[in-house]
């Protein structure tokens, strides 16, 4: 905990600086389990809270800058989730047809609303959402050409970012607990070996597409199972990938089509998968100011049961309220079902709204079911949740 307050020390003076500004998030969020807990230790409701402050200082009319943001939060039940993370800290140069970052930071791929397959630059923070959305700060170097025909970016990942996972007492977790102080790796330089990732990106009319390749370090472990003195557990393997991606959103009247389809080569496994679908909007449904989405996406994995991810065989359907009114009220509701397994099924909702200015609740929730044990979601069908959050931006 103490860089993190190292962090918060250098936002303080930096922001006594010219052309500086500041902000801040923070939020205590409570959290409820309809069903009682698969094992024990476990709980079935807690409460955390959060603060991420942000600075951002430029010079040169803009030219220059540099962003700093750390994150902390404390959970009151599983230490594991209790933790800091700088999620940038990242030096930004920009030139007449080319840009250039170093340091700490995050960056996004992808275009699908259920998974992001091709998103593979930052780790999972699996300790904040079973979505995985949540990223940690990567240390890279970033350098992107900004040209007429597309954007060409390179980068270069030097160092390693294990993957976080809940405690002994903490939800969305194996029988076994994740020793996340071993890990293990294919690479002899283990957490240093030089990953590297390249993109090209491209507006083709209303067409987005983008083309992406990255070799180094598996982001996604296996486990090996192990015996210590205090049990079982699981110790985390990171091996060697390559990876092809390809992501596209094209706009059609009011319809978004989206794309996201990788091909992954390790030394255990060579595969393909995919995410595709679409999102149609009705603006001013019956004459309201309501707009409704309709959003509908196939989930594939060429490794079937052998799949690590949830989507194998999958289809998502669901549907995005837009209030459009002075709060920014929003909803999303979606459902997934496994076209193998009948049983197995799992759903979500996302809620929003500002309260003023300073102040935003939001309601989170998912939803499992599955009789099948060699389901990803079987681990899963004790955790259904609701959380809800109040949000402070300054």
């Amino acid at each position: 905990m103490k860089k993190s307050f190292l962090a918060l020390s250098l936002l303080t003076s930096l922001s006594t600086l010219a052309d500086t500004q500041t902000y801040l998030k923070a939020a205590i969020e409570q959290r409820f389990y309809f069903q009682d807990a698969l094992y024990e230790q476990q709980h079935n409701s807690d409460i955390s809270v959060f603060i991420e402050p942000e600075l951002y200082y430029s010079w040169n009319q803009g030219t220059g800058s540099i962003n700093i943001k750390p994150f902390v939060r404390y959970d009151s039940r599983d230490d594991e989730r209790t933790h800091w993370d700088l999620r940038e800290l990242v030096w930004m140069q920009i030139g007449d047809e080319w840009e250039m970052r170093a340091g700490i930071s995050k960056v996004f791929w992808g275009q699908t609303e259920s998974q992001h397959l091709v998103d593979v630059i930052n780790q999972t923070d699996f300790v904040e959402a079973i979505d995985g959305e949540d990223k940690l700060g990567q240390p890279m170097v970033q350098f992107s050409l900004i040209k007429d025909w597309g954007t060409l970016s390179a980068f270069a990942l030097p160092y390693f970012r294990e993957r976080t996972f809940t405690g002994v007492e903490g939800r969305f977790r194996s029988p076994l607990v994740v020793d996340t102080d071993n890990p293990l790796y294919e690479s002899e330089d283990e957490e240093k070996n030089l990953d590297w990732a390249v993109r090209y990106f491209q507006y083709f009319g209303d067409v987005e597409i983008g083309l992406s390749y990255f070799d180094g370090t598996n982001r996604e472990p296996g486990f090996i199972p192990q015996t210590t003195e205090e049990g079982l557990s699981l110790r985390p393997y990171y091996e060697q990938m390559q990876q092809t991606g390809l992501d596209m959103l094209a706009i059609v009247g009011g319809t978004l089509y989206k794309l996201e389809a990788i091909h992954r080569k390790t030394s255990q496994e060579d595969f393909y998968a995919l995410t595709a679908g679409f999102e149609h909007t009705s603006v001013g449904v019956l004459n309201s100011h309501y707009d409704i989405g309709w959003l509908m996406e196939y989930q594939y994995d060429e490794r079937g049961e052998q799949a690590t991810s949830l989507g194998q065989n999958d289809l998502m359907l669901g549907s995005r309220i837009v209030f459009n009114d002075i709060d920014g009220t929003e909803v999303l509701i979606a459902y997934i079902q496994d076209l193998d397994d009948s049983s197995s099924r799992s759903g979500y909702v996302e809620a929003s709204s500002r309260i003023n200015n300073n102040w935003k609740w939001r309601l989170d929730g998912w939803f499992f079911s599955s009789d099948t044990q060699t389901e990803p979601t079987y681990l899963l069908r004790r955790d259904d949740y609701i959380q809800f959050s109040l949000e402070y931006y300054f």
